[in-house]
């Protein structure tokens, strides 16, 4: 992989779940999880540059006070920061402002993704490409008895066996958001952050921990606190 890897990092102010969950005090950071993932993120000497996109003052002021030029400041336009605003147009924004090279499109929302993580995402990324996928994203393995809205079992046949062992149930795999790689001329092309083979890359339960309401940062909170000694 020679060209450039550049992190695109969304945080738009504003959540309706968590009030101000991108900055405010998480553990002992007082800057919360921006400041996690800033942090992991520039322990990582592959990424070239960390594009910070928002349109929350405080997080641009932040993050400018930290003086590092591998953090790109994106004031992103109010249009494209709306709780209506779809993922879909975020990601024919990102080409605007990454020209080239690969994104990793990752969120502050995920803080048990460490740096080390991520190296080995970006590792299995190069080997993914080598062996042909053109994309790579985290997934979580769920192999669980699953029915549909009218009852009907998705991933087991009950004609079958009623109630087979779960480690027998053909396993489905569900995009977590931990993670996406893909190179920027794929955005432009599929108009999307995979491409049209992509490689999955199973992560854990914690690692695929999200926070998008306000008893999950609680919760998170707590369990980063225990695992670190808090």
């Amino acid at each position: 992989m020679n060209d450039p890897l550049i992190v695109f990092l969304p945080c738009r102010k504003g959540s309706e779940r968590v009030k101000n969950k991108n900055i405010r005090r998480f553990s002992i950071y007082e800057h919360g999880l921006l400041e996690i993932k800033l942090r992991q993120l520039l322990d990582i000497r592959r990424i070239k540059q960390i594009v910070l996109s928002t349109n929350d003052e405080e997080i641009l002021q932040y993050a400018g006070n930290l003086g590092s030029d591998r953090i790109i400041l994106d004031r992103r336009r109010e249009e494209l920061c709306l709780s209506s605003t779809s993922t879909d147009e975020l990601i024919n924004y990102v080409p605007e402002i990454i020209p080239e090279g690969h994104v990793l499109w990752t969120h502050v929302t995920s803080p048990f993704i460490s740096a080390k993580d991520y190296d080995n995402a970006i590792e299995s990324y190069e080997k993914s490409l080598e062996d042909g996928f053109d994309s790579l994203m985290s997934v979580t393995r769920v192999q669980k008895f699953l029915f549909d809205e009218s009852g009907n079992a998705v991933n087991f046949n009950r004609d079958k066996e009623k109630w087979p062992r779960t480690q027998t149930i053909d396993p489905y795999f569900e995009a977590n958001s931990g993670y996406f790689l893909s190179s920027i001329s794929n955005y432009r092309k599929f108009s999307d952050r995979i491409g049209a083979k992509v490689s999955m890359k199973e992560i854990d339960s914690l690692q695929s921990f999200d926070i998008d309401w306000e008893e999950d940062f609680v919760l998170a909170e707590r369990i980063y606190n225990a695992i670190n000694g808090l």
